[in-house]
């Protein structure tokens, strides 16, 4: 993002996506005055955050990582030397095929194996093409490259049982557990207890700084401590992130259903503008994704005006799609989408269109 564009960002006073911008001094005031501080990770609040999301999630442990690519690497590297086995199958748009520079493959000697179609949901019938014994099966709820899409629950069970038959572990990527949560319309740890371990996400739906936790069994959970020190993610003070992440979780993660409730209101006053498209329709969880009949060099140029002349901030830019003429933009929803009103928000996107 260049300097003018910044400046225009920190100009605007009201957002579209999420929790609006993530403001230092907004975030910092996140983390009470009277938290206490860990030291490489023992104790403090760092142990009070591990022990509620242990208990939000109903696992018998979790412990707190810098980062979900770390998370991820650890939980699964103990999967698989538990088992002897190098696989892991996960959908072919997983974060760890698309987003980690094949970390698995150069740092673990790990095989990741895409199972189903890359624009549709992994589904129980796609992994009767996976005729090897995998060290595990990694699902992502919700699936974030389709929109915050969620495949049937009875079809999720059915993945889960078929790991279990061939001895695999059944992992959640659950960046978005909160999110998918309130699409399922079940507590966080209905969802989480399909699956041997767990991965939360802090500053995605909840606004917290970075960081996440991995729950699961004491002895995975153990395991996974030792390869965060391993891997570099055992910090002198790792307190600010966790302090930041329960205040995030006590307090955003009761608005999951009035957020997925506005993504839907979204839905039903946009998907009749001409050159928008609602995906998925209607929204599963609190997010969506819109297709914009624009050109990728036009779309910037009418976000840029809606900041300057409303005040409002939408996207810098947009993802490109197969079409030319059409753009690809995410919508998270949180306490920013809520202060604006369903109103405002075609007006917003009709905007992004009307010079398309």
């Amino acid at each position: 993002m260049d300097d003018d564009l910044r400046a225009l960002r920190s100009a605007c006073d009201r957002a579209l996506a999420g929790h609006g911008e993530w403001r230092p001094e907004t975030l910092l005031a996140a983390i009470p005055a009277d938290t206490v501080p860990d030291r490489y990770g023992d104790g403090g609040v760092v142990a009070e955050l591990e022990a509620e999301v242990a208990e939000v999630l109903g696992k018998p442990g979790a412990v707190y990582l810098p980062s979900g690519v770390m998370a991820q690497q650890a939980a699964l590297r103990v999967h698989a030397d538990r088992r002897g086995r190098r696989t892991v199958v996960c959908h072919p748009e997983s974060h760890l095929i698309a987003h980690e520079e094949q970390a698995f493959e150069r740092l673990h000697g790990m095989v990741l194996r895409p199972a189903g179609n890359r624009y549709g949901l992994l589904l129980r019938a796609d992994l009767d093409a996976i005729a090897e014994q995998p060290a595990a099966l990694l699902v992502e709820l919700p699936q974030r490259d389709l929109g915050g899409q969620l495949p049937p629950w009875a079809d999720l069970v059915e993945q889960v049982g078929w790991a279990r038959q061939r001895g695999a572990a059944a992992h959640l990527d659950g960046a978005r557990l909160w999110e998918a949560s309130a699409g399922y319309d079940r507590s966080p740890a209905d969802v989480a207890g399909l699956f041997d371990t767990v991965y939360v996400s802090f500053y995605k739906g909840l606004g917290a700084l970075a960081g996440c936790c991995l729950a699961g069994p004491d002895d995975v959970v153990a395991e996974v401590r030792e390869w965060r020190r391993r891997l570099g993610g055992t910090l002198f003070g790792m307190w600010p992130g966790a302090a930041s992440a329960l205040t995030g979780l006590r307090g955003r993660l009761p608005l999951m259903p009035a957020y997925l409730e506005r993504a839907r209101e979204i839905a039903d006053a946009v998907r009749d503008l001409p050159g928008v498209t609602v995906v998925p329709d209607p929204p599963q969880t609190p997010m969506l994704h819109l297709l914009l009949r624009t050109t990728p060099e036009a779309f910037p140029a009418a976000a840029r005006r809606l900041a300057a002349d409303e005040g409002l901030w939408t996207w810098p830019q947009a993802a490109r799609t197969g079409d030319p003429g059409v753009v690809r933009v995410e919508l998270p929803v949180g306490d920013a989408t809520l202060a604006l009103t369903v109103g405002e928000i075609r007006t917003a996107v009709a905007a992004l269109i009307a010079h398309g």
